[in-house]
């Protein structure tokens, strides 16, 4: 068994679309497939819920689409010290690039890695056994993606990484994972957009982070 996944803990994903696909608002139940949304959170959580069904574990995600490190801090008291999880996964960083380019409302490298900072130390001010599992953000080249985004993403990689260190986090390398598997499909196999992952790209994440954490 998990170290860090015990029986009757609360695990909560964070982050943006790549997250959210779609969650419902008004189903919130951590075992409702409509609450954890169609993607790699909820293959994650549907594959513990299946192997640990005496575990108790409670499973959310917060994700919304369209966030940047920012508007998760906004709403870091109700979407995350609230909940109280014990373990939370963030996944965060696309937008803050994306944005940028975009409408001119991205968030610098290193406001991002300000205000990251900011976001785990307050939430673990406020909840201090949590655990942080922090996922690098990616892009595939292909669809929006130019050539421009991929130096300024890979500091956002090197930004989570130090964080995760910082923090005793667990690092989940959904960036590295993407690299290796382009060797074999092409980018927009995994990620139409260079963004959003397919199917394909939900599974191969969900399995590395199960890989990572459980």
């Amino acid at each position: 068994m998990s170290a860090i996944i015990r029986p009757g803990i609360t695990i909560l994903f964070q982050g943006d679309s790549i997250t959210d696909v779609e969650r419902s608002r008004s189903v919130t139940s951590g075992h409702s497939w409509h609450a954890l949304g169609s993607g790699y959170a909820c293959l994650a959580a549907a594959q513990l819920l299946a192997n640990r069904p005496g575990d108790d574990l409670t499973i959310y995600n917060r994700g919304v689409s369209g966030n940047r490190i920012v508007d998760l801090y906004a709403r870091m008291k109700s979407d995350t010290i609230g909940l109280q999880p014990d373990i939370l996964s963030v996944l965060i960083g696309v937008n803050d690039t994306w944005h940028s380019f975009e409408s001119n409302n991205g968030v610098t490298v290193p406001e991002y890695e300000r205000v990251y900072r900011a976001y785990l130390t307050e939430t673990q001010a406020a909840l201090p056994g949590v655990r942080f599992v922090l996922c690098e953000p990616f892009v595939l080249r292909c669809g929006v993606v130019t050539g421009d985004w991929l130096g300024e993403m890979k500091e956002r990689c090197t930004v989570v990484a130090r964080l995760a260190n910082e923090f005793g986090a667990i690092l989940v390398r959904f960036q590295q994972l993407f690299d290796e598997a382009v060797t074999n499909a092409p980018p927009e196999y995994w990620a139409d957009d260079g963004v959003h992952p397919t199917a394909a790209g939900h599974h191969l994440m969900a399995e590395a982070w199960l890989k990572a954490v459980a």
